[in-house]
């Protein structure tokens, strides 16, 4: 089952990408502006600069459970705390990338979390520009040094136990299920308040449908719609846990080389969703990541091309940023992506220990009732009392009288013989 599982997410953790000088959308800046603001169009659409007026998310801590983020980028500056390799191929500060594909998806990931851009008003910015990061360098593919899912049980329990808020995890897979060592990993992250973010797939990757971990309860997992707000065809996927959605096509990204990319896939939205619930947190301290969790989808805007609520494609709708941060939302008790917790308890079911084996208690036998009293020993050549009345007597009495019948007809019958032999005169 793992090696079927590592060879899924090696084929499906990258999204497609086009490297160019500067994305093509940022050509067609007004004057004045910078081309590669200008590109980033979800920091306008989806409420991101009205959000900032309140927060920028100082304080929260986003771990980038990827392919490491480069050390070159100035965008970067200040905005890494902290960082680790899970790999066994990368550098110990997580920092160095790792893989030969994939080597710059972590960054163009953490660029999208929380850029700081290149100036005031200039360069990749993030949604959570003042959020810090946390670098969790990972390897895909069968080459991996380490099997896969050690590598993301190990990668989850040092992004919690390192002080992320909210972990952001762009990678999916083919197959529903998940290993058994994901269970107390996520478990130990929702115990500790983290909230989890994760990209739904995309189906030019060949994923039809969400795989794990956006199959998990209790992750916020995030589909892609293009720049008018319909699913993206080939940069999402579909599935009942989808909770929102963000963009996931004509997106801009910095590599670890500090060159910018255009690129698709859920693997950027997911960050920007990342970024989102990291603007929650600064905004709502107090809230608990059930509740941030709750804000981001209870806020989000219905898509046009839902049928459901939540949808299959849109989850609960668009995510809206200013309104996450702003609106007046109910507080709930329960995570509404899911309980992790129940899921376990209902559905590994754990093997039965054997009982203890006890010395068998010796039975009680209930005593035998007393014998009756003893009688002579029958046989039965001799008659019993029975017997002499109903049989012997009645069977004398029989013969006897018989015999006095025989006696008295004897006796009759002589007497008219001499009768008749008597002279006559």
């Amino acid at each position: 089952m793992i090696r079927r599982f590592l060879a899924v997410v090696a084929a499906t953790a990258v999204a497609t990408t086009l490297v160019v000088a500067a994305p093509a959308a940022a050509q067609a800046a007004p004057a004045g502006e910078d081309p590669v603001r200008a590109a980033e169009y979800w920091l306008t659409d989806y409420g991101i600069e009205k959000a900032w007026e309140t927060t920028r998310g100082a304080g929260v801590k986003i771990a980038v459970i990827d392919t490491g983020i480069g050390r070159g980028p100035v965008e970067f500056d200040g905005a890494v705390a902290a960082g680790t390799d899970v790999s066994g191929a990368g550098s110990p500060d997580g920092r160095t990338p790792v893989g030969a594909v994939d080597k710059d998806h972590g960054s163009w990931v953490a660029s999208l979390a929380a850029g700081r851009g290149t100036g005031p008003d200039a360069g990749m910015i993030g949604v959570a520009p003042e959020a810090q990061l946390l670098s969790v360098s990972v390897a895909f593919g069968s080459s991996a040094p380490r099997p896969f899912s050690d590598q993301i049980a190990d990668a989850i329990r040092w992004s919690v136990d390192n002080g992320a808020d909210v972990i952001n995890m762009s990678l999916t897979t083919n197959v529903p299920d998940w290993p058994e060592s994901w269970d107390d990993a996520f478990l130990y992250a929702f115990e500790h308040d983290v909230v989890i973010v994760v990209a739904a797939g995309n189906r030019g990757s060949g994923t039809t449908r969400v795989g794990a971990p956006a199959t998990i309860p209790g992750v916020l997992t995030v589909g892609g719609v293009d720049r008018s707000g319909r699913a993206s065809v080939d940069a999402s996927t579909q599935g009942i846990t989808i909770g929102v959605t963000a963009p996931s096509e004509e997106l801009v990204g910095v590599s670890a080389d500090s060159t910018l990319v255009s690129w698709d896939g859920t693997s950027g939205a997911a960050p920007i969703v990342a970024g989102v619930a990291a603007l929650v947190r600064a905004a709502h301290p107090d809230l608990d990541a059930d509740n941030v969790i709750n804000r981001i989808i209870k806020t989000a805007h219905p898509a046009a091309g839902a049928t459901d609520l939540p949808d299959v494609l849109y989850g609960y709708g668009l995510v809206d940023a200013a309104a996450a941060v702003a609106a007046s939302v109910p507080v709930v008790s329960a995570n509404p992506m899911g309980s992790l917790d129940d899921w376990v308890r209902l559905y590994r079911r754990a093997p039965v220990a054997p009982l203890p084996e006890e010395p068998a208690a010796p039975a009680e036998v209930p005593p035998l009732p007393e014998a009756d009293p003893a009688t002579g020993v029958a046989t039965p050549l001799l008659p019993d009392r029975d017997t002499v009345i109903y049989g012997t007597l009645p069977l004398l009495l029989v013969t006897a009288t018989a015999i006095l019948v025989a006696l008295g007809v004897t006796a009759a019958v002589r007497r008219i013989r001499l009768a008749s032999r008597a002279p006559s005169r």
